[in-house]
Parts: structure tokens; sequence; C-alpha cells
């Protein structure tokens, strides 16, 4: 993502992927803005080094704060509060709260069983537009990255 000039925009965290993640993006010279909550500091392990901090009141701040700072959202393979963010956006996108892509790293098909229950909610005419314009899956993150790029520049 840094070699493509992409900032790094994310929940703040020093482990795990996104602590990974974030120390890559550092690494190869990109700025990262780390957005967290204040009771999540202690249990999340903020990450020290970043270019930015944002400390929030609440989760629904740092929801809000991620996807205004972010030109677009990328699900990688996650729990409940990954889930919880993605389909927040989902649905904000759907309200037209915001247009951003959502884009989903199906990592060794991680979210396969998510991706047919998304399919399965077209099938049944749960939505009201369709899906695919509004969220991605890749299994490749150069592929990921590279869509991402393409889209942004088409605007």
């Amino acid at each position: 993502m840094a070699e493509k000039g992409f900032d790094l925009v994310y929940g703040g965290g020093s482990k795990g992927m996104m602590g990974a993640i974030a120390n890559s993006a550092l690494a190869a010279g990109a700025n990262v803005t780390g957005i967290i909550p204040q009771v999540l500091i202690d249990w999340e392990r903020q990450h020290q080094s970043l270019s930015e901090v944002i400390i929030t009141k609440d989760m629904h701040e740092r929801k809000k704060l991620l996807y205004e700072k972010g030109l677009a959202g990328i699900v990688l393979p996650g729990g409940f509060g990954t889930l919880d963010e993605m389909f927040e956006m989902l649905t904000w996108n759907q309200l037209s709260i915001h247009n951003k892509k959502i884009y989903i790293l199906n990592t060794e098909g991680f979210y396969n069983h998510l991706i047919q229950h998304l399919e399965h909610l077209i099938n049944k005419d749960f939505l009201y537009e369709p899906l695919w314009e509004r969220i991605h899956a890749f299994e490749n993150p150069l592929a990921l990255v590279d869509a991402i790029d393409k889209n942004l520049s088409n605007r």
C-alpha cells in the first residue's frame, strides 16, 4: 500500500495482523493514523510509534472517524469487531451516508461462508441494490491494493 502512496488509517493497536500491517506501512514510509477509544488503550496495547494517534471517547466515535478519514474499507480476517465494522460500513453505504468501497481480503477462504451468506441475501431479495457494486472480495492482497488504486484513480 505504501508503495502506491497510500497512508493507513486503522484501529490503533500494536498486536496481531493490524499491528504487523501498521509496522510494515511505517517501515515503507507511509503515514499511519491510529484511532482508538480510551477503553481499548490498555486492552489492545496501543501502538506507540504511529504518525498520529486519535483517542476517542467510545467505539461509535472511533468508527465514525475511521470512515471519515479512510478512502476505502479493507476487511481482513477477524472476529466480531471486524464484522461489526464491515456491516456498519455496508449499512452506511446502503443508506448513502458514505460511498466508499469495501474490500474483503479473503485469505485462504476465511470469508467463504460469509460471502455465500451475502449472496444468499441477494438471492432472497433482502438487499436494495447489487451487493458487489459496494463490496469486493480478493484472495490476493496485491490484487486488492491494485483494485483500490484503480478505483481511487477513477474518482
